[in-house]
């Protein structure tokens, strides 16, 4: 799997804040992590959920993402000395401990493109969830199709970056029929200098059916599938496929 730009390249990982503020996902999960000892953040990205958590002070939090420079944002920020960090693969990181909850969120499980590579990461789930413990992760309902509405015509938006000012954003994207993996470009043009920053994302979209037989496979079980943040049922039409559950008995 290719490195993507947008989070390894620290010129535009610096943008991700401007376009991530704190969501009804993360609030979700800070509601599942209220009665937890320990919690670990696969993929933390820029560490805003980490460092939120730990700054209340309930849990110990550990914070993984492969890239530096996404983590090098996280350990600056408010809080960000009260997590742990690691610089991991989501695939392949081994520790010996286990948590309370884990989770995976912002799609960040789209950014694995073949079921191995899925199938890796639910393991490591598995491997670091204690009984009793509860992981959450989400992903696009690939029956929605969002990623029609990723045209620079309908994707364009100002950002504020708190050093470069004003910054026009919108994206482009293509669809692979063969593998359903989809490429999104993220397109980044500073106002003030006319200076513009782009990346290509692939990423990808498993069906529900196809999550559930990978948690199976990894030695854990779904207790719950919503389609949304809000609550509402995975039906065929909901945006979100939002698994929660614990390992298999």
């Amino acid at each position: 799997m290719t490195a993507d730009q947008l989070y390894h390249d620290p010129a535009l990982a610096q943008f991700y804040d401007a376009e991530n503020e704190w969501t009804e996902g993360l609030e979700y999960c800070r509601r599942l992590a209220a009665s937890c000892a320990s919690v670990l953040d696969l993929g933390c990205g820029t560490g805003l959920f980490a460092a939120t958590l730990a700054q209340e002070g309930r849990c110990a939090v550990t914070g993984a993402d492969p890239a530096a420079a996404m983590l090098d944002i996280a350990r600056v920020r408010s809080g960000g000395h009260l997590v742990r960090w690691l610089r991991a693969d989501a695939r392949t990181l081994r520790l010996d401990e286990r948590f309370d909850l884990i989770v995976l969120t912002g799609h960040a499980f789209q950014v694995f493109l073949t079921r191995a590579d899925q199938a890796a990461v639910l393991r490591t789930i598995a491997s670091h969830l204690r009984p009793g413990g509860r992981f959450i992760f989400d992903s696009r309902n690939p029956l929605v199709e969002e990623w029609r509405e990723w045209t620079p015509e309908q994707s364009q938006r100002t950002l504020t970056h708190p050093q470069l000012g004003a910054i026009e954003a919108w994206n482009d994207v293509s669809r692979d029929a063969t593998s359903g993996v989809v490429s999104y470009d993220s397109y980044y043009r500073v106002k003030a200098s006319g200076r513009q920053y782009s990346a290509r994302s692939p990423i990808a979209f498993p069906a529900r059916e196809q999550l559930a037989g990978l948690l199976e496979e990894a030695g854990l079980t779904a207790t719950s599938w919503l389609g949304g943040w809000d609550g509402r049922a995975c039906t065929i039409d909901a945006p979100e496929i939002i698994a929660t559950g614990t390992l298999r008995a």
